[in-house]
C-alpha cells in the first residue's frame, strides 16, 4: 500500500517483509483512524521565525483598573514619561532626554515614546537651539520598575560580577567602596537648613553650597542620560498610608533597581497608576566620580542632599546602602516637621499587641533580639512613631552576612533566596553555594530582601504605640548591670549618649575596651540635634506610658578579657520579662555614679550577676573602672551642653542630672 501522510508501522511478518540483514521492514502507510495513538504529539506552533516564537513567550500585563477608552492608557504612559523626562532634565538645558520605555535590547517595537519637544507647542518650523547636544539627539530607554526576574536577566546579561547563587539569590559586587562614605556626604547649607540641621562639632551634616550641588547634579544627570537605558523606580517609604513619602530612584545598575525594589515599600499595580510626581529622587551615577576639581570635594566620591530640592545624587560610589540611609537621613528631616519621631531602631509585636522598640549599635545584638520567633517583626532598623502607630519606613531588611549560619539566625539565612541582593559575598565557582565566613572582598557583606521573606513579619508594618523602649549596649568595661528600669531624663540621656564598648587591638597585641557613642543610636544619619528627637521621645513615652531600659549584652564579673560575656540565654530571659511586664513588678535598688535602678530578681537568670558590684572579684579595680566609663559618658557629653531646650532650659538641667556623678 502507498504511503500517506507520513504514517509508518513494522511489517508483521513474511518474507516480504524482511529487510536488509534480518530486521523488520517499516512499512510507511497510513493507520485506520481507530489505531491513532494519543501521544504527546501537536500541532506545530503558529509562528515562521525565531522572534515570532519567541514573542509567544510572554503575554502582556492585564491591566489592573478597567480602561474605558484605550487612549486613556496611552495617556497615563505619556504622563508616566513625560514625568520620568522632567526629572532627568539638564538645567542648563531646560529640558529632559528623549525617553522610550523598554529595555533596547529588544528587537519588538517598543511604546510609548516621548521626545523632549513633543509636549511643546507646535511650529511649522523649528528655530536653531544652540544648546542641543548629542545626548538630545538619542532616546534613553526607560527599564521601570521591573520585576525581580527581569532585573535578574539584566544584571546576568550585563553587569560583570552578577551571578545566581545556590539558595537562588543575586550575588552582586558594588565596585571599590564596599560601605558608605560618611566623610564624603554632603548637604546643601541654606537659609532654612541652616537654622533647621545640626552643624558643626559632632554633627555628621557637612555642608556644601547650592552652586556645587547643581554642578555634580548636572554632572550626575549628564551620565544617565548618555546611557543607553536607566533605571527608574517609583516606591514609598514609610508604611503609615497618611505619612507616606513617594520615592523615584534613577540608577544605571540592575543590582541597584533591585536593591531598591526590595528596601522600599512597593507600590500595588492600582498606586502605581496614579503614583504622579514623587516627593524626593535619586540619582545614582555611582560609577561616574565626581570633579575633584569642584569646591567641597575631597575625593572622587560625593553624596549630595538638597532637602529644599528633595534630591540626592550620588557619584564615585556603587555602595547601594548609600541609597537607603540617604533617604533615611531624608526622612530624619521630613518626618519631625510632622511631628512624627523617626528612629534607628527594630521593633516587634507580643500577639497581645505589645510593642517594643530596640536601640543598639552593632554588636550589640539588636538584630538577634528584635527577631523573636514568637513575637511579629514589624521592622529591623528604621522606624516612625505617629501619632496613631509606630510605622516601619522601609519595605525590606538589609541584614549583615558574616559568619552568617543556618542554626544561629535561620530566618535570615532562608531570607536569602530568589529575589534577595548579596552583595560582595565569596561563593563556590561550581556549586555557587555561598561561603559566609569568607572575608576576601569584604568584612562588610551584605542581604537585602523584602520583609515579607522573614515568616513572622507583620504585613502591614505597622503596630500599636510602643511599652518598653529598650537601649542596648554591649558593655566591654563589665560595669552596667544586664538590666536597668530608667527614668524619662535617664533614658534621653543614654538615648543621646548611644553608647557601646569595642574591643580594639592595641599595638603591643593587648586587646582593651574602648568606648563607641552615637547620638540617637544613629548618628551617621541625624540631621537635627540629637537632644530635638531625645525631647519627642521623652513626650511620646510619658503621653503613651511607655518604659525606658538599659539592657547589657556585654561583660560581666569583670572587663573584657577577665570577665565573661552575659549568657545570650540570660539577656533572652531578661527581654522576656520586660515583654510580660514582670519587670516593673519587681523590687529595685540603684547603682553608684550612674543611679541605676537594677532589679532584685528575674526568674530564669541568676541573682547575683543583676548588681556587677557582687560579680567582680577586685573590688576597687570595679569601682575605678565605673568611674573610668562615667568619666568617658561626661566627655562624650560635653559636646551637647551648649544646647538648651525649651525656654526655661529646665529639660536639659534634668537630663544632665540623669548622667553617671561622681
Amino acid at each position: 500500500m502507498a504511503a500517506e501522510n507520513g504514517g509508518f508501522s513494522f511489517a508483521s511478518g513474511g518474507a516480504a517483509a524482511k529487510g536488509r540483514n534480518g530486521l523488520p521492514m517499516i512499512n510507511t502507510e497510513k493507520k485506520k483512524a481507530e489505531e491513532i495513538c494519543h501521544d504527546d504529539s501537536s500541532l506545530p506552533v503558529k509562528a515562521q521565525t525565531l522572534d515570532e516564537l519567541h514573542s509567544l513567550q510572554k503575554k502582556k500585563s492585564a491591566p489592573t483598573t478597567p480602561i474605558k477608552a484605550a487612549h486613556a492608557e496611552e495617556h497615563r504612559h505619556k504622563q508616566q514619561l513625560q514625568s520620568i523626562s522632567a526629572s532627568l532634565a539638564s538645567l542648563t538645558r531646560e529640558t529632559g532626554p528623549n525617553v522610550v520605555k523598554g529595555d533596547p535590547a529588544r528587537t519588538t517595537a517598543e511604546t510609548p515614546r516621548l521626545s523632549a519637544a513633543s509636549h511643546q507647542q507646535h511650529r511649522h518650523f523649528a528655530a536653531p537651539n544652540l544648546n542641543t547636544s548629542d545626548s538630545a539627539l538619542k532616546f534613553t530607554h526607560i527599564l521601570y520598575n521591573l520585576s525581580p526576574a527581569e532585573l535578574y536577566e539584566q544584571a546576568i546579561k550585563y553587569e560583570k560580577g552578577s551571578f545566581i547563587t545556590a539558595s537562588g539569590a543575586l550575588a552582586t559586587l558594588s565596585g571599590a567602596k564596599t560601605g558608605r562614605s560618611p566623610r564624603d556626604k554632603r548637604v546643601v547649607k541654606d537659609e532654612t537648613t541652616a537654622d533647621d540641621l545640626w552643624w558643626g562639632k559632632g554633627s555628621p551634616n557637612i555642608e556644601m553650597d547650592e552652586h556645587t550641588f547643581m554642578v555634580n547634579r548636572e554632572r550626575a544627570v549628564d551620565y544617565l542620560c548618555s546611557l543607553e537605558k536607566v533605571f527608574v523606580n517609583d516606591q514609598f517609604l514609610n508604611w503609615d498610608p497618611e505619612n507616606r513619602i513617594k520615592v523615584r530612584i534613577v540608577s544605571a545598575r540592575a543590582y541597584h533597581s533591585l536593591f531598591m525594589h526590595n528596601m522600599c515599600i512597593r507600590p500595588s499595580p492600582e498606586e502605581l497608576e496614579n503614583f504622579g510626581e514623587p516627593d524626593f529622587t535619586i540619582y545614582n551615577a555611582g560609577q561616574f566620580p565626581c570633579n575633584r576639581y569642584t569646591h567641597y570635594m575631597t575625593s572622587s566620591t560625593s553624596i549630595d542632599l538638597n532637602l529644599a530640592r528633595r534630591e540626592m545624587v550620588i557619584l564615585g560610589t556603587q555602595y547601594a546602602g548609600e541609597m537607603k540611609k540617604g533617604l533615611f537621613s531624608v526622612m530624619h528631616y521630613l518626618m519631625p516637621k510632622r511631628q512624627i519621631l523617626s528612629l534607628h531602631s527594630g521593633s516587634n509585636m507580643g500577639k497581645d499587641g505589645d510593642v517594643a522598640l530596640f536601640f543598639g549599635l552593632s554588636g550589640t545584638g539588636k538584630t538577634t533580639l528584635s527577631t523573636d520567633n514568637n513575637r511579629y517583626l514589624i521592622g529591623d532598623d528604621e522606624h516612625c512613631w505617629s501619632e496613631n502607630s509606630v510605622s516601619n519606613i522601609e519595605g525590606g531588611c538589609y541584614a549583615k552576612c558574616i559568619d552568617l549560619s543556618r542554626e544561629k539566625e535561620p530566618d535570615i539565612w532562608n531570607a536569602i533566596k530568589f529575589g534577595a541582593v548579596v552583595e560582595n559575598v565569596v561563593f563556590d565557582e561550581h556549586t555557587r553555594d555561598v561561603d559566609y565566613s569568607d572575608k576576601s572582598v569584604t568584612e562588610n557583606t551584605r542581604a537585602a530582601y523584602p520583609i515579607e521573606f522573614i515568616p513572622n513579619a507583620k504585613i502591614p508594618c505597622v503596630g500599636p504605640h510602643p511599652k518598653n523602649v529598650i537601649l542596648l549596649a554591649c558593655d566591654a568595661f563589665g560595669v552596667l548591670p544586664p538590666v536597668s528600669k530608667l527614668s524619662l531624663p535617664q533614658t534621653m540621656y543614654h538615648f543621646i549618649s548611644g553608647y557601646t564598648a569595642l574591643v580594639a587591638g592595641t599595638e603591643d597585641g593587648i586587646k582593651e575596651p574602648t568606648a563607641t557613642f552615637s547620638a540617637c543610636f544613629g548618628a551617621a544619619f541625624i540631621m537635627l540635634h540629637p537632644t530635638k528627637y531625645a525631647a519627642m521621645l521623652a513626650d511620646k513615652m510619658q503621653k503613651h506610658g511607655a518604659t525606658g531600659w538599659l539592657v547589657n549584652t556585654g561583660w560581666s564579673g569583670g572587663s573584657y578579657g577577665s570577665g565573661s560575656r552575659i549568657k545570650l540565654a540570660y539577656t533572652g530571659k531578661i527581654i522576656d520579662a520586660i515583654h510580660s511586664g514582670a519587670l516593673l513588678k519587681a523590687n529595685y535598688t540603684k547603682t553608684e555614679v550612674f543611679g541605676l535602678e537594677i532589679p532584685t530578681e528575674i526568674e530564669g537568670v541568676p541573682s547575683e550577676i543583676l548588681d556587677p558590684a557582687n560579680t567582680w572579684s577586685e573590688k576597687e579595680a570595679h569601682k575605678e573602672t565605673l568611674v573610668k566609663l562615667g568619666g568617658l559618658f561626661k566627655k562624650n557629653f560635653e559636646v551637647f551642653l551648649n544646647y538648651k531646650i525649651g525656654a526655661d532650659n529646665k529639660l536639659t538641667e534634668k537630663i544632665l542630672a540623669a548622667g553617671p556623678n561622681f
